[in-house]
């Protein structure tokens, strides 16, 4: 019979990995709760016209990435391929706008995405993303941009870079389109099918081609940050203004357009060499429009998203070398011992002490081959002549050294101890 195996672009998380997982989720969820943000769980699959209307049905995730299929009554539904429009539908949906204080979430999960597979890009992939709703102070595009940079730093990841752009409203982007089409008409020829079909469609997606030819070709392309309104660029300066009053480092990048149509003002980008071409590792920025295209009240908001495949690839393997290790490993053996044995992992976990005991191993030789491949810190020998004395053998598997212990509140004693790093 053929092995089933898993569907190409989406890749299991085995043991061996899930702990520099559960390091990289629990350092967000301390950043983003240290901010203010609160934890929200929106659904995996949202009806698709949420994800047309809010990303954009020109743009390549909803015209060729978005997994699409009919509910058994033909309603149409896709499965998130990001964060935002799903929250953005609770914020309305829940009419979280009627609270007096700025509403702020994050959120941590799965999206889904039909794209070509690669390092750091799967078509399940896990995103840890911040939305913030109710303000239009630049500040508060300070704040989402150092939380995104402190976390980032602090998961220490090597070589990052802020980069950042102002897109400007809506008015400034109608006025600069005409400009920039004007340039890319006299470029065309040297630019690729996909950049030249967004001359139409979204001619801003041009400037953030990857393919080397575009890039040269619109290297002398006017700035966009050129031809902002005043309000919009007193916006601009003050968010780097801001970044400069707190020493987070940037770097002006006017390709710095995002693929998604909601964005407005501030967008960002982190990024780091050790991805290759595609280097972006968290991104954002501003839709203050977004919430009322969705059929709620005028809104202003910010947010970003980070890419876990691609934090975990880059996340130094001293960080989360401890989060799978167990303390205790209980080498019970002989009649007594055993049932004693059995007893003793109950009481250590039950006080939270990690544990573990291979009930395959009769003898003790087995049982400490066994503690030493599960990288325990300590064996608990307890075999019959230990039953009968009252007490348990505590070795040390690094060092070797062994004592004594009292069987009877051992787990109490164990626990009050100071265990050395």
């Amino acid at each position: 019979m053929d092995i089933i195996k898993g569907i190409k672009g989406v890749k299991d998380i085995l043991p061996d990995e899930t702990p520099r997982w559960r390091f990289i989720e629990d350092t967000a969820r301390r950043w983003a709760l240290c901010y203010g943000y609160q934890e929200i769980r929106i659904p995996i699959f949202e009806l698709t016209a949420l994800f047309a209307r809010s990303i954009g049905a020109a743009t390549d995730i909803v015209e060729k990435e978005m997994y699409t299929f009919p509910d058994r009554d033909g309603t149409s539904l896709t499965l998130r391929p990001e964060g935002t429009a799903g929250t953005v539908r609770a914020f309305i949906e829940h009419n979280r706008a009627a609270d007096p204080l700025p509403q702020k979430y994050f959120y941590i999960g799965p999206m889904f995405r039909h794209e070509r597979p690669q390092a750091g890009r799967l078509r399940q992939f896990h995103q840890f993303g911040v939305e913030s709703f109710g303000t239009a102070d630049p500040r508060v595009d300070v704040e989402a941009i150092a939380l995104l940079w402190r976390l980032l730093s602090d998961l220490g990841l090597p070589d990052l870079t802020l980069e950042i752009n102002s897109l400007g409203n809506s008015g400034d982007r109608a006025a600069y389109k005409p400009i920039l089409l004007a340039f890319l008409a006299q470029h065309e020829a040297s630019l690729c099918a996909n950049c030249r079909r967004r001359m139409t469609t979204n001619p801003l997606r041009v400037l953030d081609c990857k393919i080397p030819e575009c890039r040269t070709a619109t290297e002398s392309a006017p700035k966009l940050t050129d031809h902002l309104a005043p309000e919009a660029r007193a916006h601009f300066d003050q968010v780097l203004a801001g970044l400069q009053a707190i020493g987070v480092p940037y770097l002006l990048n006017p390709r710095l357009v995002r693929g998604l149509d909601y964005y407005c003002l501030t967008s960002f980008e982190i990024t780091s060499t050790h991805l290759g071409a595609q280097n972006a590792v968290g991104a954002g920025g501003r839709y203050d429009g977004l919430v009322e295209t969705l059929g709620g009240p005028s809104v202003p908001a910010i947010g970003f998203a980070v890419g876990l495949e691609r934090v975990s690839l880059m996340l130094p393997e001293t960080a989360s070398s401890s989060l799978n290790e167990c303390l205790y490993y209980v080498a019970a053996f002989g009649e007594e011992g055993t049932k004693l044995g059995l007893v003793l992992l109950d009481e250590l976990r039950r006080i939270g002490l990690s544990a573990q005991c291979d009930y395959r191993a009769a003898t003790l030789k087995a049982h400490l081959r066994q503690a030493d491949r599960s990288k325990c810190r300590y064996a608990i020998l307890l075999g019959d002549d230990e039953a009968g004395r009252g007490s348990v053998i505590l070795r040390n598997l690094e060092s070797k050294a062994q004592e004594e212990l009292p069987l009877i509140g051992l787990a109490t004693l164990l626990k009050s101890r100071t265990i050395p790093s």
